[in-house]
């Protein structure tokens, strides 16, 4: 537990200066979209996501690897340059907080609100714009919602923002009548 309390502090440190140095440079947005893209490639690529938690792979080695993605997808010199620092002082494992950390930095700055929304399927684009109203009532704030699928939650929805997680899934409803019919 403390070693996630610990990365999610080095996560932010490291997000506040990148988000810093790229807003002095005018790069926000396009260092969101590189953050952004990095995190769907680490989603998608089960050997990006050895290489940047693994520690079978040396600072250095995690360093060349950080730096053919970058470059094959085109990064920014600031991301880039962010990305070999991060490996170089052996903090790979952290970059996902890192993003996450930086997503939060970026939506505060145009205030604006980030939401995770998970669902069992795939939301239509009238069910995303209904529930994108229905959160900017809740929040006061404009969501910028991020989705995904999780057939596990089996219906319903959760939605995580900030540390906030309201949970409407089947799954949970689910649970807490089995939780109070063996109590009964």
């Amino acid at each position: 537990m403390a070693d996630e309390s610990q990365q999610a502090d080095v996560g932010l440190r490291y997000a506040q200066a990148l988000f810093e140095l790229a807003k002095a440079q005018g790069d926000a947005a396009v260092v969101e979209a590189d953050l952004k893209s990095l995190k769907a490639m680490r989603t998608d690529s089960a050997d990006l996501r050895t290489l940047i938690a693994s520690p079978a792979f040396d600072a250095d080695e995690k360093g060349k690897g950080l730096a053919a993605v970058a470059e094959a997808a085109g990064f920014a010199a600031t991301t880039k340059k962010f990305l070999g620092l991060v490996a170089a002082n052996r903090r790979a494992n952290a970059l996902p907080g890192m993003i996450a950390a930086f997503e939060k930095l970026a939506a505060e700055d145009r205030g604006s609100v980030s939401a995770e929304v998970v669902t069992a399927m795939p939301l239509t684009d009238a069910q995303t714009k209904a529930l994108a109203a229905a959160l900017r009532t809740a929040l006061g704030k404009d969501p910028e919602i991020e989705t995904r699928v999780d057939p596990a939650i089996l219906g319903g929805l959760k939605v995580r923002v900030g540390s906030r997680l309201y949970d409407a899934s089947l799954k949970s409803r689910l649970d807490s009548l089995k939780f109070a019919l063996k109590r009964a």
